[in-house]
């Protein structure tokens, strides 16, 4: 995407021919138009510094969450696996899992407020370095009530970790452009799980060095290295922009963290405060203002959206191998590994594939979003209904198109939340929708991780194994795709203005003009490829 730098204008036009120009032009800042190739090489500059650290961070904290999934089968021929080695039955396991869940729905909300009120680097490093402590801790686990509380002090202190990265891009991007970005570094979670799964391989060839066992060894070596990660974190993500020529106070408390150098400085940070002028003229948020974003109609849509999708999600994560074990289950451990990674892969392929795609036409997230899940219930459908015996495995054919579908769902849904919700409510209406449609949309890990497959004894025998589990997830997704579909009649129906708090306020004197920036004018009449092509022939 890209065009020619235009000319200033020599008077102000009136406001028809103003907005009917709007629709012709890259990006007024003011009297003075830039250049979208220039604004572009900004936002490519803040790609390089803050995508890698979000990918890594993402990768080790994903792969520490997820580790118990792997854990349950690594080792199982010799009694060193999870279960065996904490005397846990399946429901034990299931608990645990569940609770995880548990207190990160609760926390979610006030751990992505807290971090609108803090330096937001210094946050997400807190979340991260949390977890990686927790990862070691999980090493000496000897018993059911270990392994209770672990899994919920890990949900306490990642909750506001994936909101909040969320919410961390809209202090540098357009709501617009977030859904690409998001999908980035979301391939991280794809990564960890296929290359988590992997590596447990190897663990595995560890078990008893040192007198630990695989799964322990897998714990401590992840848990060392978040850790490291997290302190990192001060120094590599840069805090919330400031105005050009603006210094930030470092008194009180922050005198004693390591400052982090600018996002963007000199000629760079100029363009970027007048394509993005909204984030640089936030105020603090009021209890009333944080009100209106819950009490919000359009917010529910988008977790009923989450909800089935991350329940499927995180279903398919901590329960891929045990279903992968049901279509045969002579398979070892590490055979299991092995095939539990492609279904991963092909959820990467669906990020890299479909996000960017989302993002030039996005004004249509609910088609896309509505697509991915029809595959994944394409897959479910397969994985649950194809034969027994020789084509079997044709079974393991629907996981591959569950993982694929899978892909693009979560960042479109986080995207389009950023999109409704920062116009609407400004900086507070990011950071508590993303949370609320995060924590609350994550029952559905509740249900998918404590009500089914192995919390579901009955549905674990039988020549049907895991039937009604895959059937209940199928209604989940059928459900989001009925949410995403209400969300556009209603916004059709009754629009996306301001709220009346934000309309009414303002933090810098200068009223509603703040949030009128360049971006703001170019996401109205952005048009996905048609203006990509448009642009390529100028």
């Amino acid at each position: 995407m890209g065009s020619t730098p235009l000319a200033k204008d020599e008077m102000e036009p009136p406001r028809d021919a103003q907005k009917h120009k709007d629709e012709e032009r890259d990006v007024e800042v003011g009297p003075e138009m830039v250049d979208i190739d220039r604004i572009e090489k900004v936002y490519k500059r803040l790609d390089r510094r803050i995508l890698p650290a979000f990918w890594v961070l993402y990768f080790l904290c994903s792969a520490i969450r997820s580790n118990v999934g792997l854990a349950q089968t690594m080792n199982t021929s010799n009694g060193h696996d999870l279960a065996s080695q904490l005397h846990l039955t399946p429901k034990q396991v299931s608990t645990g899992l569940a609770l995880f869940y548990v207190c990160y729905v609760i926390f979610d909300l006030p751990s992505n407020l807290v971090m609108s009120r803090l330096s937001p680097h210094v946050w997400m490093s807190r979340i991260v370095t949390g977890v990686g402590i927790i990862g070691m801790c999980l090493t000496a686990m000897k018993a059911a009530w270990s392994f209770y509380l672990l899994r919920l002090l890990l949900g306490i202190v990642i909750a506001g970790m994936w909101p909040g990265m969320s919410y961390y891009l809209t202090l540098f991007y357009p709501p617009s452009r977030t859904g690409k970005r998001i999908g980035r570094y979301f391939t991280a979670a794809q990564v960890s799980a296929a290359v988590v799964g992997l590596v447990s391989a190897g663990f595995q060839k560890m078990d008893g060095l040192g007198g630990l066992v695989g799964f322990q060894w897998m714990f401590l070596l992840y848990g060392i290295v978040g850790t490291l990660v997290g302190i990192s974190l001060l120094w590599w993500l840069p805090d919330r922009p400031l105005p050009p020529g603006e210094v930030r106070s470092r008194s009180r408390w922050l005198k004693w963290i390591p400052e982090s150098k600018p996002a963007l400085t000199g000629e760079d940070a100029r363009i970027h405060y007048e394509d993005l002028t909204r984030v640089y003229h936030s105020r603090v948020w009021t209890m009333k203002e944080l009100w209106a974003v819950v009490t919000d109609w359009r917010l529910w849509p988008l977790v009923v959206m989450y909800f089935g999708v991350v329940g499927v999600g995180i279903g398919t994560q901590s329960y891929g191998t045990v279903i992968i074990r049901g279509i045969n289950p002579k398979l070892t451990g590490v055979e299991l590994s092995l095939l539990f990674a492609p279904i991963w892969i092909m959820d990467l392929i669906a990020i890299l594939i479909v996000t960017p795609i989302s993002d030039r036409f996005h004004h249509h997230r609910a088609l896309f979003f509505s697509g991915a899940v029809m595959i994944q219930i394409t897959g479910l459908l397969v994985t649950t209904f194809a034969g027994n015996g020789s084509s079997s495995w044709s079974r393991y054919g629907g996981l591959l198109l569950v993982g694929f579908g899978l892909g693009p769902t979560v960042p479109i849904c986080m995207t389009w939340t950023n999109e409704i919700f920062q116009p609407r409510h400004g900086e507070v209406g990011v950071a508590a929708a993303s949370a609320l449609v995060s924590g609350l949309g994550n029952l559905g890990s509740i249900l998918t991780t404590y009500a089914l497959y192995t919390g579901w004894p009955a549905d674990s025998v039988g020549p049907h194994k895991y039937r009604k589990s895959n059937l209940v997830m199928i209604a989940i997704l059928c459900a989001s795709i009925v949410a995403a579909a209400t969300m556009v009649a209603l916004l059709r129906l009754f629009g996306n203005d301001k709220a009346k708090q934000m309309s009414g306020a303002s933090s810098t004197g200068e009223g509603e003009a703040v949030y009128i920036d360049g971006a703001a004018r170019r996401e109205v009449h952005q048009r996905g490829l048609g203006r990509m092509v448009w642009s390529r022939r100028r």
